[in-house]
């Protein structure tokens, strides 16, 4: 049988961080520090959930009503603007879905996450690149590349790969000047590591605008990546509108009630930040010794430049990869010479960092 000519995809696949090395013997633990997951894993109520005796026969609420419940206690929202989805990237999905249309126009930063570009063009919407400046996003570059056809535009803040972001002024700058009938989608995954005065989420921002849309996660700071599950909030009509197109039973069981847990337990949240910010500054201290420079302290994940280092990104990866130690690389964000270093967990971090210290005394 003769298969139907498939769409011709125009675009690069989602690349994950390496997850193993091949060939690599002598050491039994990979520490994996490329995907920004949690450094403390998951809350104890979280896995007080997973010892329970789930029924997994029945088909899971298919609104997550408990959840949305849930998350409109925490954050003082709206239930009925939530919607919940398998992770924020089928969030993101659908609401190109919804209002993409071939010859649309979509703008994101020129260093950014993929899943943004790659729904975009899957639903046939050109997508165009915002210079950042020194790996910021330009609020005034994003502007210029504004024309009639441009229906979305997508940012992370603070902004993955790079960790810099945009000050609470200057998003709402952003929204000001663009057209009303732009949306913005504004990516939260990592509000809850900053403390920087000036910064705020955009769901504290815009909670109450129409052409605003806010990405949450449960994969960052909660540790539930495995589960894939994440949330949305917007204007009523758009999320009526993205209920019709939802995949029923999308976000399993076991994934809604560890959600709530996690969401309850601010002490465990109160000390992943803690831990973030501690680690963070030492190790950021530690790398400009041997003159490898980073982004200000923001998320969970430090973005290292080695312009000034006498070893290259690459040969740094592959002297910490015969370790056992697997960092981002970035040319697939196309930034080189740059790796990206998740925060882990005090062992993984001590690991790290005795193990940079034993590569540049041979250098």
């Amino acid at each position: 049988m003769k298969l139907s000519k498939f769409n011709n995809l125009k675009f690069q696949s989602y690349k994950p961080g390496k997850y193993e090395i091949p060939n690599l013997k002598k050491i039994s633990k990979i520490v994996k520090l490329s995907a920004n997951e949690s450094a403390l894993g998951a809350s104890p109520k979280v896995k007080a959930i997973l010892r329970k005796d789930i029924n997994t026969s029945k088909y899971p609420d298919y609104t997550s009503k408990l959840l949305r419940k849930q998350i409109a206690i925490k954050f003082k929202c709206d239930s009925n603007k939530v919607i919940c989805g398998s992770g924020s990237d089928e969030i993101i999905q659908m609401l190109c879905q919804l209002i993409l249309n071939k010859g649309d126009q979509v703008i994101v930063p020129e260093y950014s996450f993929l899943m943004y570009r790659i729904y975009s063009s899957i639903s046939g919407a050109k997508v165009i690149f915002s210079k950042e400046k020194n790996y910021k996003i330009s609020v005034n570059n994003i502007i210029r590349n504004v024309n009639k056809k441009t229906k979305i535009v997508f940012l992370a803040n603070p902004n993955n790969p790079t960790g810099t972001y945009l000050y609470k002024k200057e998003l709402i700058n952003l929204r000001r000047k663009l057209r009303k009938d732009v949306l913005l989608v504004i990516d939260d995954a990592y509000f809850e590591y900053m403390k920087d005065k000036k910064y705020a989420s955009g769901l504290k921002i815009f909670k109450n605008y129409k052409n605003v849309f806010i990405l949450r996660t449960f994969s960052k700071i909660h540790g539930l990546a495995a589960l894939r599950i994440g949330w949305g909030y917007g204007n009523k009509k758009i999320i009526d509108a993205l209920n019709v197109i939802k995949p029923p039973f999308n976000v399993n069981e076991i994934a809604q009630l560890c959600a709530i847990e996690a969401l309850k337990d601010n002490k465990f949240i109160n000390k992943s930040i803690q831990h973030n910010l501690y680690w963070s500054k030492k190790i950021k201290k530690k790398l400009e010794e041997f003159d490898i420079y980073t982004n200000k302290i923001s998320a969970n994940f430090l973005l290292l430049n080695f312009d000034q280092c006498k070893l290259s990104a690459l040969k740094f990866e592959k002297k910490l990869e015969k370790n056992g130690i697997i960092l981002r690389e970035m040319k697939t964000y196309g930034i080189d010479n740059h790796l990206r270093l998740t925060i882990g967990n005090t062992t993984e971090n001590k690991l790290f960092l005795n193990t940079v210290k034993k590569i540049f005394k041979n250098v």
